[in-house]
């Protein structure tokens, strides 16, 4: 995995180059995308040309910047942050607090979650804490990191069935996560878990079998039963604040009858 320069060291227009690089876009393309010019686009990368405000978050749109990056390049070209980092627990997003609680407690009996950038989980419904039943006590710790639950050897993993899948579904949704956001801190989380040891896979953990799952289930032990979920992951449309574009909502949707079944007797 490369290296990115951080935001602090330079001025808006490496960094911009170095977005458009990543994007694999050219200076025409994106000119065009920006309605501007190559000429323009060249001049503002090299220093040549200080973009307006306007420009720099045209620009950080067409590729595709996230949030936080785009105030950091606002903040390399001489302007200040466009968007608001709002703790979650403000009373400003209070109505967002309540909402997601709603959400993730009407999908009850079956699990549903919400993290931000680093995976830390801000919010869990009962169905989540059904299936870390038992886990080590210091994994359960603030913050309580979904990735480290996942894949630790004291968390979860020993009871997936299918880990060396479900662990390489981990980690490349970080790595995508990684390119897209390019943070030093998910970049030391991902090689955190990714160093974490994987035993031997065990012939008995392959259902005897084919069973035809539409999407890559999550196959994990509770109580003596495998229990199968496939992920959805949704974020928030729009988002005018770092804090709320940065959360995602991962619901767990039973794979298989068993485990509807098992789910609903658990919590009725």
């Amino acid at each position: 995995m490369t290296t990115h320069p951080s935001t602090t060291d330079q001025g808006v227009g490496p960094l911009l180059r170095a977005w458009r690089e990543q994007r694999r876009v050219s200076q025409l393309e994106l000119a065009l995308r920006a309605d501007s010019s190559a000429r323009h686009i060249s001049f503002i990368e090299t220093g040549r040309s200080r973009p307006s405000e306007e420009m720099v978050l045209r620009l950080a749109e067409h590729l595709d910047v996230p949030m936080r990056e785009r105030n950091a390049l606002l903040l390399a070209a001489g302007y200040a942050p466009r968007y608001p980092e709002t703790p979650l627990g403000d009373p400003a997003l209070g109505a967002l607090r309540e909402g997601i609680e709603r959400l993730i407690g009407g999908y009850e009996p079956y699990p549903a979650l919400v993290v931000d950038a680093l995976y830390n989980v801000v919010a869990a419904n009962r169905g989540i804490m059904t299936l870390i039943d038992g886990v080590c006590e210091t994994l359960l710790e603030p913050p309580l990191n979904a990735m480290r639950l996942a894949l630790h050897p004291r968390g979860l993993a020993p009871r997936i069935r299918n880990l060396r899948a479900w662990r390489g579904h981990l980690l490349e949704q970080m790595e995508r996560q990684i390119a897209l956001h390019r943070s030093e801190p998910l970049r030391a989380l991902y090689e955190e878990v990714a160093a974490y040891p994987v035993p031997d896979a065990d012939p008995a953990d392959e259902p005897s079998e084919p069973v035809p799952y539409f999407a890559l289930p999550l196959r994990i032990e509770h109580e003596g039963r495998t229990l199968s979920f496939i992920s959805s992951i949704s974020t928030f449309n729009t988002p005018m604040d770092v804090t709320v574009a940065e959360l995602a909502i991962e619901t767990l949707l039973p794979a298989d009858p068993a485990t509807v079944k098992y789910l609903q007797s658990l919590l009725p």
